[in-house]
């Protein structure tokens, strides 16, 4: 048991990180420990990390306790870098953190002046090309290399960065390896480092900033209203339309509300994308005034799509298919995307498997010209195993005239369709009475009714999917019992030989 972090009080008594908790102990006998909590501690920087998206979008964690935050380009609106970084270190120090802050050329550079530095110290600024002597000074221990590397360092009185940098390369990687000249490179902005940030790069990002927080859920309204004007004549210039869509409201505090939607199709119509954001402004009418406000929102293009100028009708409407995508699009943000289904076909030849309910926001239903009546064209990728993009005509017509799932052309219009459009949750067991055990059913017991069976037809055999492990055959029949109702039965298992009893399901009811 070892000490992982301390106060100011404890480290005033001399105890520090690393030292074995028996001899802080020994040391302090009243000290007062907490286990440390990773997962916590986790969290709790993705929540800092939040605050710190109202500085730029690109954001990086530095576990166990850093940030990186990549502000070219960004500085400027806060007054310029030094600016920004006393404006995170006032905004966290109100929070109750002890913030270490340096901005530099590079990210190890950064970090390395940060850690090294403390939070006792004012934020630091590098300038243009001032790495080398900003981290001169500094212990190698802060380009944070291995303490084997370290150590040998320490053994040759290489104690510093600027000694270490001051060295001959070549006997430096024969001895320490390349990962020290890497380290050093990068520190020394010689090589580029970029940030991973944990979220995807916006493709547009606009944003307004209020003099004074906004408490007014109208004005507040007004201000995104505006940036969606500004981001649909951007989105214009590029051909490109929304597929989704993060709106950010930033406190007075840095506490930040996101709300996202998605778009069925691409889209850019500013009324259309207000509409969709609506839901999310009505809900900040519930927020206490008291909360101080909010000083900055943020509208970002998270997914965008090629979205080209299209003739509408004479009435001033683009059709079905618009209509269509308004009401999955309204859908969604009423009650979430995941709650919104649409029905594609499946890979797989199994009914219960043969259709898949995937998010409406993930497919584009469109009617095209020319196309038989209730025949859909599919296109699109959602989030799932494989690429489901792109069904065959074939599969597509024979989907929407009778729910055929697998892929074969709906029946013509004097022939009963081929599966019920309907399945029972799962596979239902019947007692079953044949005339020879690999022959169509007499009569059948289910749910403790007795049904006579007056006409059947069958097997429509379908094999077992060998990949996912040993499952029986099926012979699928269609049977009709005395008053006319239609049923849909499979016997699992080939008599003779893969089973003596075959074993007997209902699967279906057609009608």
């Amino acid at each position: 048991m070892v000490l992982v972090a301390v106060d100011a009080a404890a480290a005033a008594l001399g105890l520090s990180a690393g030292l074995p908790l028996a001899d802080a102990r020994a040391r302090v006998p009243g000290l007062d420990v907490t286990a440390a909590d990773p997962v916590a501690d986790r969290a709790l920087l993705e929540r800092l990390a939040d605050l710190c998206d109202r500085y730029t979008p690109l954001v990086g964690l530095d576990p166990p306790d850093g940030l990186l935050l990549d502000v070219a380009g960004c500085a400027h609106l806060f007054g310029g870098e030094a600016a920004l970084a006393a404006d995170l270190a006032g905004r966290l120090g109100r929070l109750g953190f002890c913030a270490a802050v340096a901005v530099a050329g590079s990210a190890a550079a950064a970090a390395a002046l940060a850690r090294a530095r403390g939070s006792a110290l004012p934020p630091a600024v590098v300038p243009p090309g001032g790495e080398a002597l900003a981290l001169a000074h500094l212990p190698v221990a802060a380009l944070r290399l291995d303490a084997a590397v370290a150590a040998g360092l320490a053994r040759l009185g290489l104690d510093s960065v600027g000694t270490v940098a001051a060295q001959p390369r070549g006997p430096l990687a024969k001895r320490f390896g390349r990962g020290l000249l890497q380290r050093l490179d990068e520190a020394l902005g010689r090589v580029e480092a970029p940030i991973s940030p944990r979220r995807p790069v916006p493709a547009l990002v606009v944003e307004r900033r209020f003099a004074d927080p906004v408490t007014d859920t109208a004005l507040l309204a007004g201000a995104v209203e505006g940036l969606v004007g500004v981001l649909a004549a951007r989105l214009e210039a590029r051909g490109e339309g929304v597929r989704r869509l993060a709106l950010t409201l930033f406190r007075a505090d840095g506490t930040p509300l996101a709300a996202s939607v998605g778009t069925s199709r691409p889209l850019r119509a500013p009324a259309r994308l207000a509409e969709l954001l609506a839901p999310g402004l009505e809900r900040l009418g519930e927020l206490d005034p008291a909360d101080g406000g909010f000083d900055l929102a943020r509208l970002a293009v998270v997914e965008a799509a090629p979205l080209a100028v299209a003739q509408i009708g004479l009435a001033g409407r683009g059709g079905d298919a618009e209509d269509l995508a308004r009401l999955v699009d309204r859908l969604s943000v009423r009650l979430g995307p995941r709650a919104v289904t649409r029905l594609v076909p499946g890979d797989a030849h199994l009914p219960e498997a043969a259709c898949l309910a995937v998010p409406a926001l993930g497919h584009t239903c469109a009617w095209r010209a020319g196309r038989p009546a209730g025949a859909f064209d599919w296109d699109g990728a959602f989030d799932g195993a494989g690429d489901r993009a792109g069904a065959t005509d074939a599969a597509a017509a024979g989907l929407a005239a009778e729910g055929d799932w697998s892929g074969e052309p709906g029946p013509q219009p004097d022939e009963p369709p081929a599966r019920p459009l309907r399945l029972l949750a799962r596979p239902e067991p019947v007692e079953v009475v044949a005339a020879v055990p690999d022959g169509p059913p007499l009569r059948f017991r289910w749910r403790r009714a007795l049904y006579e069976v007056a006409a059947a037809e069958g097997p429509e055999r379908l094999a077992a999917e060998w990949w996912r492990g040993e499952a029986p055959t099926r012979d699928y029949f269609r049977v009709e019992d005395a008053v006319g109702r239609r049923f849909w039965l499979y016997r699992a298992g080939l008599f003779g030989r893969e089973t003596d009893r075959p074993a007997w399901y209902l699967h279906g009811l057609f009608g």
